[in-house]
């Protein structure tokens, strides 16, 4: 039988021979169990040889590039020199870090050291230790008494005498030095009470600011980060049942916001209060409940802001639910007139779920009226019921303001070098100071001749001797665009605010037209006489009265804008 012609094969030779095609393991199984006892031997065969030489990685690309990317040798030498400065500096650098948080930790001990220790009787009107030295000194207490009350310890009961006074309606000044008050004794100074609050930067607390709003510029604290460092603040306005009758407390609140915000003070919430109808209140008392978060608050505020009578107006509210603040109650911070009762912080415990409530004493500030006029003058500069503008030229006069000067007690002087024909001053501030108007050429003749007498404080002729004068002068330039509305405010510090209005008096034609009052803007130039250290501040004007609300314009905002906006509430 003949066999079959084979059949014959061309075969291509590939340059790089492909590797075969895999065969599935279910034709092949001897294959593939083969390929695997191969694969695992070599595995283990150059595990064990420790001699087998391993691939050698590919070089890389010099990182400074070749050709004419290569570095020169000045570059090669520049980076050199750079990189042995660096490493000369660092230790420098270790060394400046760790004396910087030394002296850091060094500036903690130091204040914390300030803080009152917790074992300490003090007085709980004002916060004084108490002792038995020097009569009618803060914190004395008489001999048997103090022996007493510490027998059957008792000493946080103790109220000393000087506090017994203040509730009395005795003018017992204690504060002197920059921001003191002058007259009376004087047994702390306003640095040393300063110093007394250094410690809160270091401390984890709630800080409750208070601000006046009858001298809202005055006592606003601008550095108040330098006490209460990153701690959270709440802003609470107080004393607004003194604001004008029919006054809107929307158009209030958003004037606030919109001047924390140029101030750019970053705060939790703004409240709007009254200690005295308990306005607002119960709104902080639940922010504080909210945001204290077991920590401890701190009531704080310049002096004589009304901070006493705040802890006392919270302690009544809370006293309905909170037995804690209800036994509070029969040891409180005395409240009194006089900037400068609280000396020391007072601890509260004011809080059923933890945390304390403290009373601090206010930073006296140099730049406010009440630094500079006697101790027996200070009741006077302390409104005890609801402002009424004074407005001056008045509705029924035809006397124009320029050329004229106005004196505001014997604390102000305003002379009108330049105004409109019906240009109108409205002054808000205590009834008890006068307010005179006579010519510009006979206004030095005239405060010689009626200081301590007609214009006062200073009152009585001996403190009228002794007085420093009206040595401060700003020239004021006030620029106006609309005609129906207040141009701005001048603040007073420590006294009140004078409304500038470009067409406030009414006129008599009316027929006459903005073109005969200089057009629709304008400046007003105004110069401003108080004594030397205070301050004069030219505002926004706070919106008070019934008319107020149909002039005030609110503020066109973003979404965005609104929500970083800090929320106000009444």
């Amino acid at each position: 039988m003949a066999s079959a012609c084979p059949r014959l094969l061309f075969l291509s030779f590939p340059k790089s021979p492909s590797p075969p095609p895999a065969v599935p393991a279910k034709h092949h199984p001897s294959a593939a169990a083969t390929a695997s006892v191969s694969l695992s031997l070599s595995t283990r065969a150059r595990a064990a040889s420790p001699s087998a030489p391993s691939p050698s990685p590919s070089p890389s690309p010099p990182a400074d590039g070749v050709g004419p990317a290569a570095p020169t040798r000045g570059d090669v030498y520049l980076g050199r020199q750079l990189a042995a400065a660096a490493a000369a500096r660092a230790p420098a650098r270790a060394s400046e870090e760790d004396a910087e948080r030394r002296r850091r930790r060094k500036e903690k001990r130091k204040a914390l050291a300030k803080k009152a220790p917790s074992g300490l009787a003090c007085c709980y009107g004002c916060g004084a230790p108490l002792h038995t030295g020097e009569a009618g000194s803060p914190g004395h207490v008489e001999p048997a008494t103090y022996d007493l009350k510490k027998r059957h310890n008792q000493l946080k009961t103790v109220l000393c005498g000087r506090c017994r006074l203040l509730s009395h309606g005795h003018m017992v000044t204690a504060v002197g030095g920059h921001g003191g008050y002058p007259g009376g004794k004087q047994f702390v100074s306003a640095e040393e009470l300063r110093e007394k609050l250094s410690y809160l930067r270091h401390e984890k607390a709630l800080i409750v600011k208070l601000v006046d709003i009858v001298d809202f510029n005055g006592s606003f604290l601008a550095r108040i980060r330098d006490f209460a460092g990153a701690n959270p603040i709440v802003l609470v306005i107080t004393k607004v049942d003194l604001l004008p009758r029919d006054t809107d407390l929307n158009c209030i609140g958003d004037w606030v916001v919109e001047s924390v915000v140029r101030k750019k003070l970053n705060v939790l919430s703004v409240h709007l209060t009254s200690s005295k109808s308990l306005v607002g209140i119960t709104g902080v008392i639940s922010e504080i409940q909210q945001e204290k978060k077991a920590r401890d608050v701190y009531i704080l505020g310049s002096a004589n802001v009304g901070k006493s009578a705040f802890i006392s107006a919270m302690l009544k509210t809370m006293a309905y639910k909170d037995p804690v603040a209800a036994a509070a109650q029969k040891y409180k911070p005395i409240q009194s007139a006089v900037p400068g009762t609280t000396l020391g912080p007072i601890q509260i415990e004011a809080f059923l779920g933890g945390g304390k409530l403290y009373d601090t004493p206010g930073v006296h500030l140099h730049h406010r009226q009440a630094a500079v006029i006697h101790a027996d003058d200070l009741p006077s500069l302390a409104p005890q019921s609801r402002l009424k503008g004074r407005c001056f030229p008045a509705n029924d006069t035809d006397v124009g303001l320029s050329g004229n000067t106005l004196f505001w007690g014997g604390l102000v002087r305003v002379d009108v070098v330049k105004a409109l024909p019906r240009t109108r001053l409205t002054f808000y501030g205590p009834k008890k100071l006068s307010i005179n108007m006579v010519p510009t050429t006979e206004a030095d003749e005239f405060y010689k001749r009626e200081v301590g007498v007609t214009l006062t404080p200073p009152t009585g002729q001996e403190r009228a001797e002794g007085w420093c004068g009206l040595q401060g002068v700003r020239e004021l330039q006030i620029k106006y665009e609309e005609l129906d509305r207040p141009a701005s405010d001048i603040a007073i510090s420590g006294l009140g605010w004078i409304a500038v209005e470009p067409l406030g008096v009414p006129s008599s034609d009316p027929d006459s037209c903005v073109e005969e009052e200089g057009g629709g803007s304008g400046e007003l130039h105004l110069r401003v006489h108080v004594p030397k250290p205070v301050e004069v501040f030219v505002r926004a004007p706070l919106p008070v009265g019934k008319a107020a609300s149909q002039w005030y314009r609110y503020q066109e905002l973003t979404e965005v804008e609104e929500e970083l906006r800090p929320k106000w509430h009444y």
